[in-house]
């Protein structure tokens, strides 16, 4: 339960400095994870962004001071982080339904959204297939782009660079390339908060052994243990749904920790089912 006790301390932070400016680093800290990882994993676990989380318990803590009180919005809109009360109650309407002047009329309810607890039960899980596969190092050759991971930002950029590598025939040219340990298409995020604040690097990609093809450049990952799992059903939702089961259940339930080098969705081809490969030691 080491994972799920290191995002509940996050969240702790968080509760405890709701009322002031936060940089994400700082929550980052409180789980001992990169920036990068513990966004993913956070937005993993809760279905919700570390940004939107902030956003949604200081929306609420406000309703709730508003009802209570007779408070100026201006005051409400500085306590609560918004730099005028235009804005605050821009986003006061979005997630209530109703600007922060109207909340005393007869009547009128919020959207509430409590302190969040990390809670996993294991009993009567459903088993997870998976495999653990000691790799040697190996490369991948590819097209890559950069993303701001802000915010979930990267997630429409992945779906679009995957339809242009579609269109452009570069996805064609590099399932060709294919000559390598790990069969068919790969898609991997690759942490670069270290070189540019809150990027990652997103990768098309295939295992390739020999000189670097030309045009595609190439990336290198160590020796590692891998504990891969096969996604059993329908995609897209299927990836995605593993996903939440591999932070929320698996890891919980095992000694294994994450190794923290880059993960990889993998896409053999016709008839055969996508994987998740997760680095483990």
């Amino acid at each position: 339960m080491k994972w799920v006790n290191s995002i509940q301390k996050s969240i702790q932070y968080m509760e405890e400095h709701l009322l002031e400016s936060m940089m994400v680093e700082q929550i980052a800290a409180q789980a001992h994870m990169s920036v990068f990882h513990f966004q993913r994993i956070f937005a993993l676990m809760t279905e919700v962004t570390v940004a939107e989380y902030i956003r949604r318990r200081r929306l609420t803590l406000a309703a709730h001071e508003l009802l209570q009180g007779d408070c100026k919005i201006m005051d409400m809109a500085f306590k609560y982080g918004y730099d005028t009360p235009e804005s605050f109650s821009k986003a006061f309407r979005r997630q209530h339904g109703i600007t922060p002047s109207e909340i005393r009329k007869s009547g009128t309810s919020v959207q509430s959204y409590n302190r969040l607890v990390i809670q996993i039960s294991l009993v009567g899980a459903e088993p997870m297939k998976h495999r653990i596969v000691e790799q040697g190092p190996f490369s991948i050759a590819g097209i890559s782009q950069r993303f701001s991971y802000a915010d979930g930002q990267h997630l429409q950029g992945i779906g679009n660079m995957w339809q242009e590598a579609y269109k452009s025939g570069a996805e064609d040219r590099i399932f060709a390339l294919n000559n390598g340990v790990i069969p068919g298409l790969l898609g991997v995020c690759v942490d670069q908060s270290e070189i540019q604040d809150k990027q990652m690097e997103y990768w098309i990609a295939a295992a390739y052994e020999g000189d670097e093809p030309e045009g595609l450049p190439t990336l290198s990952f160590p020796a590692s243990k891998w504990a891969v799992f096969e996604v059993e059903e329908a995609m897209p939702q299927g990836m995605q749904k593993l996903w939440k089961r591999i932070v929320g259940e698996w890891f919980p339930s095992t000694s294994y920790e994450h190794a923290w080098l880059p993960e990889l969705e993998v896409y053999p081809g016709m008839h055969q089912l996508p994987q998740i490969w997760i680095p483990i030691r």
